[in-house]
């Protein structure tokens, strides 16, 4: 009885032993066969899509005044008064000093004087012409009688007195071609005195100094009672009265580089940043010197900026933003998503299947950040960004989209 009961026990632990071990068999089947398999590698991607694309130059240059110069004194003479400072603004033609000139009143009355003694010169030149053509007039008719006498009753009359009447006429007529000449040099007398006293009011008129142009007096040299020489030659070393700098236009002298002159032009836009105001003004290229310098392999171009409020100083610095080439609305990417050779420039494309293509591309315009697609790609594919190492065609991969903006801080 006690044999058949161990038995029993023997069999239930050899049942159990068996049921257990094929229910971890399964379990352990199961679990294999249920296993996910490994993630798609998670990748950063951009889409290509237009955009405008501009190549710029940065440039740094000093504001100079459109004008600035000197204002010298034409005649030699004493500050009387002078109505502006440092710091004035001043319109073309205002007064900016008076000088004073003694001697020049009686220059100018010996003008006057030397003008109505020739006048009454040439009044007398009149007259005496006036009195040579009477007294031709009655000669050349005594000399016409006689002579009609003489043929309608020979003998009448004696030949002398023909001959006489005759040489009077012309004695007569040289003397009105004499007062002639002398009427005409006395009209070239009031002439010659009224040019000098035209000159002699003219270097007067320059007793007063006036401002050239429009501008701000940056300068003052002279005060009152100063002795102010004649500016006649540009070596002189006269002293000036003001220095006046027309800043209402500034100009910008940009030193463009060999390898850029061929894209600069007469009125092309610029940007002029100045760090001093933290605040960007509206340029213009308006000339060029067409000539490089030999020395520094660049061509000076000049850049106008408006300035009607007088913000800007002459001497600040300003950064000029020169778009050297512009694309509008051109399909770009990321140049962070370029790879391949210079020659030779491809792009990892992401299938819509989530597969990876290596697709050549042509290339245009290059930013600092983006690079223009002329073929190979359509608006709306999406290409890898960033590093390619862990990335090969045909591999599947999760895109994680990438917004442009972001992109390019990415390749930065």
């Amino acid at each position: 009885m006690l044999t058949r009961v161990y038995t029993g026990v023997a069999a239930g632990f050899a049942i159990v032993f068996v049921a257990t071990a094929s229910s971890c068999s399964r379990a352990a089947r199961t679990e294999a066969g249920t296993a996910d398999p490994p993630k798609a590698l998670i990748v950063a991607v951009a889409k290509c899509e237009k955009a405008d694309l501009a190549r710029d130059l940065v440039l740094t240059a000093e504001f100079r005044p459109y004008q600035e110069v000197d204002v010298m004194a034409k005649v030699a003479g004493y500050v009387k008064q002078i109505n502006v400072d440092i710091g004035d603004r001043v319109r073309e033609g205002q007064l900016l000093a008076t000088l004073e000139v003694p001697e020049m009143a009686d220059d100018l009355a010996r003008a006057a004087a030397a003008v109505k003694r020739n006048t009454a010169e040439l009044e007398r030149a009149k007259q005496e012409l006036r009195r040579a053509n009477s007294a031709h007039e009655i000669a050349h008719l005594t000399a016409e009688r006689l002579a009609g006498v003489m043929k309608t009753r020979p003998g009448l009359v004696a030949q002398q007195e023909v001959d006489d009447a005759r040489s009077r006429d012309l004695v007569a007529e040289a003397q009105v071609d004499a007062a002639k000449s002398a009427l005409a040099a006395a009209e070239e007398q009031v002439r010659v005195a009224e040019a000098e006293q035209a000159r002699t009011k003219t270097i007067f008129e320059y007793t007063q100094v006036t401002a050239p142009f429009t501008g701000v007096v940056t300068k003052r040299y002279a005060d009152t009672g100063s002795m102010i020489q004649a500016g006649t030659a540009s070596q002189t070393q006269a002293m000036p009265v003001v220095r006046l700098s027309q800043n209402s236009l500034l100009r910008l002298i940009l030193p463009v580089p060999e390898s850029a002159v061929p894209t600069v032009h007469v009125g092309q836009p610029v940007e002029v940043k100045v760090p001093s105001l933290n605040r960007t003004f509206p340029g213009k290229v308006v000339r060029f010197a067409d000539k490089l310098n030999l020395s520094t392999r660049t061509m000076d171009t000049e850049v106008d900026v408006p300035n009607p409020d007088l913000v800007l100083i002459p001497g600040m610095y300003a950064t000029v933003n020169l778009t050297l080439q512009q694309r509008n609305d051109a399909l770009a990417i990321p140049i962070t998503a370029v790879g391949g050779s210079d020659q030779k420039p491809t792009v990892f494309l992401v299938r819509p299947d989530g597969t990876v293509e290596e697709r050549p591309v042509t290339l245009g315009l290059e930013t600092a950040n983006r690079v223009e697609v002329r073929a190979g790609l359509s608006e709306g594919d999406l290409v890898v960004i960033g590093s390619r190492n862990q990335i090969h065609p045909g591999q599947q991969v999760s895109p994680k989209l990438v917004e442009m903006a972001a992109a390019k801080e990415e390749g930065q």
